[in-house]
């Protein structure tokens, strides 16, 4: 994500500082880890090492749930980080790609947890793109999917529960950062799938899409300064849209909402648009990626370019090879988690030699769905 240098001029001047602080940037190769987490039930299996946390939940009290860290992260010679892990019964299987591409640093991180929670399976997909620096994007990696699941009303009411852990992690982080003088911000596009129940969530401009029976089908709205929705809740909280090479809050942030973002928070807001959905046989796959991958490869591109791949994993590396191929300037990063549907075969129809012959029906008959 790229942020206007004149941020980082008004910071350093109302802080009286030579430099922005910059120290969590040189471990942000370091610390990228993507932690996933599996029912005790054995339902998932990777063949990771797992351990144990307890966390809990003050309506229901505790909560046993295993932890998996896949580690280490392959990296290739060419700089990208892909993994990917699937469903023991082949229903789920999800693959990242990570790119540093031509930015000097890498602001992108990612996150994927499984779990069994009160009986249903849990799976949560994670974005977030760092501007400004890391430490933000970071922080949500670390933080986001911790604490969502850890809300009372997680599985009750998981809408809710998204809105409210969007907003009181963003609170966190800017409370963590109190006394640091800098401003860093951070996308955040997820879904969570509770059973076959998907939710997707999106601060920012990070983006996550559906191919549903062949067709790319957005999930989110990006969030620009110039959708009028957006313009019009700025300008009556009393802040300004300006054209500084793109569209800018306060001709700064080329977008209306964030985490983070703290000299911008009155108008920038970590409020997520949600929607929910129930997975059919019709649905084949989701893309999530930063913007580095959506700036250059719409979203039919995205589709057509991850069908050709069998597994998802190749399917996020293509994409991100393609996206830096096309000229991407940003940081790339992807994950493509594909449903496994089961096949249902029409019963045979064994002709009846005793029954005189049926004339053609004028329509075909209709398949059972699933």
């Amino acid at each position: 994500m790229v942020c206007n240098s004149f941020l980082r001029s008004v910071i350093v001047q109302a802080c009286h500082i030579g430099v922005l602080a910059q120290g969590r940037e040189q471990f942000s190769n370091i610390k990228r880890t993507l932690s996933v987490g599996f029912g005790v039930s054995n339902k998932w299996s990777c063949g990771f090492k797992t351990s144990t946390k307890m966390m809990v939940d003050s309506a229901a009290g505790e909560k046993r749930v295993s932890i998996v860290d896949m580690l280490p992260e392959k990296v290739d010679d060419g700089g990208y980080i892909c993994g990917g892990w699937k469903s023991e019964d082949g229903k789920l299987s999800c693959g990242y790609s990570s790119f540093r591409g031509r930015r000097s640093t890498m602001e992108d991180f990612y996150d994927v947890k499984a779990a069994m929670i009160e009986g249903q399976t849990v799976c949560m997909f994670g974005i977030f793109d760092g501007h400004g620096g890391s430490r933000a994007a970071e922080y949500l990696k670390e933080n986001l999917f911790e604490n969502l699941m850890k809300h009372p009303q997680f599985m009750t009411d998981t809408k809710l529960a998204i809105t409210e852990t969007y907003k009181q992690t963003d609170a966190a982080f800017l409370e963590s950062e109190k006394d640091i003088y800098r401003d860093d911000g951070s996308t955040a596009s997820t879904a969570v799938l509770v059973g076959n129940h998907l939710y997707v969530a999106n601060v920012g401009d990070s983006r996550t899409i559906v191919s549903k029976a062949g067709k790319a089908i957005p999930l989110s709205d990006d969030h620009k300064p110039n959708r009028i929705d957006e313009r019009k809740r700025i300008e009556s909280a009393g802040g300004v849209i300006m054209w500084a090479g793109t569209w800018r809050v306060g001709g700064v942030l080329a977008m209306s909402r964030a985490f983070g973002n703290r000299m911008l928070k009155q108008f920038v807001v970590a409020e997520p648009e949600i929607q929910d959905l129930e997975i059919n046989h019709e649905f084949e796959f989701l893309v999530l990626a930063s913007d580095g991958l959506w700036d250059v490869v719409p979203n039919e591109d995205a589709v057509s370019l991850a069908q050709t791949a069998e597994e998802p994993e190749a399917a996020a590396r293509k994409l991100t090879e393609t996206a830096f191929t096309r000229g991407s300037s940003d940081n790339i990063t992807c994950i493509v988690v594909r449903f496994g549907h089961e096949k249902t075969e029409s019963p045979e129809l064994k002709p009846n030699p005793k029954a005189e012959p049926e004339a053609k029906p004028e329509t075909e008959p209709k398949q059972t769905s699933e």
